[in-house]
């Protein structure tokens, strides 16, 4: 069943649907989250899935051969840290391999690799397509300084666990975990392409309702609104806060395609949709997605980078 206040938007013809285009503006005014249904991919998502439950399941000495450092930031990890909290999970991050410099860490099966890039690419499409939409309904058609771009941008695979992955020793080294599986959080970028198994947990929390659930919608795709979309709307659209709830029964598969910026972006407040002071001051999209990153890996005695850091004084608390 739908949860209501996430409207489940056909990516076919809402750009010319005027009760589409205003349900995707109120939940972007209020939570950050819609569905997305006749995306055009689920081909190359069921694909996706089979691979991902592979990976996870092989023996976790396979697993940490590929473990990511802040050397090598793509890869396997399960210690990453969020709100300086350790969370219940596992991922495999990866990147664009067209680059000229690609530190994707891979294993040996060729067909995992082939069927991630098929992925990355259709969902770097989608994201496409998705903002166009969510343009629209700012009423910009284009705009030079809102562009996502597959080169900066990145996926994950998620597995949440119902038991912690490390062993005592390493559990010795590293922050206790926290009591969600993913604790609260923004994404840093322009929009997320979520896929959710039909286990739920994920929540988001709405200006009206509170903590509400993303329920799954089986062959629907989640997205959600990220930091770089409320600065340019000036705080009009919200970045979604959410969190995933820890599993208890079931393992939980989750996989999200971050869309970001160019990497010389600059973020600011779109001079289109401001009628009033900008909310916040420039900064560039390498300097804020460097402290995200800093973040997963140590905890640096404070919460992530947070757009709040930009906030211009007159618009401070």
């Amino acid at each position: 069943m739908q949860t209501p206040n996430v409207p489940l938007i056909d990516l076919q013809n809402a750009a010319t649907d005027s009760e589409q285009l205003k349900l995707l503006d109120l939940a972007c005014r209020d939570h950050g989250f819609f569905l997305l249904k006749n995306h055009g991919i689920q081909e190359e998502i069921d694909d996706m899935w089979k691979m991902s439950e592979w990976f996870f399941s092989q023996d976790r000495e396979e697993k940490l051969k590929l473990l990511r450092s802040e050397q090598i930031p793509l890869g396997f990890f399960d210690r990453e840290l969020t709100k300086q909290k350790r969370d219940l999970k596992e991922v495999f991050d990866f990147m664009e391999t067209r680059l000229e410099s690609d530190i994707n860490q891979w294993p040996e099966e060729a067909v995992f690799k082939q069927t991630m890039e098929n992925f990355f690419l259709k969902s770097s499409q989608v994201a496409e397509k998705t903002l166009e939409l969510i343009l629209i309904c700012l009423g910009l058609t284009k705009n030079e300084k809102v562009f996502g771009d597959s080169r900066t941008s990145n996926a994950r695979l998620n597995y949440y666990p119902t038991e912690d992955p490390l062993n005592l020793n390493e559990k010795n080294e590293v922050n206790k975990l926290g009591d969600m599986a993913l604790h609260h959080h923004t994404d840093p970028g322009i929009l997320t392409l979520l896929l959710q198994d039909m286990t739920g947990g994920l929540q988001a929390k709405s200006k009206e309702f509170g903590w509400i659930d993303i329920e799954p919608e089986k062959d629907s795709i989640v997205v959600n609104l990220g930091d770089a979309m409320q600065v340019w709307t000036n705080d009009n659209y919200i970045a979604a806060l959410h969190r995933v709830l820890k599993r208890t029964t079931e393992p939980r598969y989750s996989t999200p395609f971050f869309f970001n910026p160019k990497s010389d972006s600059i973020i600011e407040p779109l001079s289109e949709i401001s009628l009033s002071k900008p909310n916040y001051r420039p900064f560039t999209w390498k300097e804020y997605i460097q402290g995200r990153i800093d973040d997963n890996y140590q905890d640096l005695g404070q919460d992530d980078i947070q757009i709040a850091k930009f906030k211009l004084s007159h618009h401070q608390a």
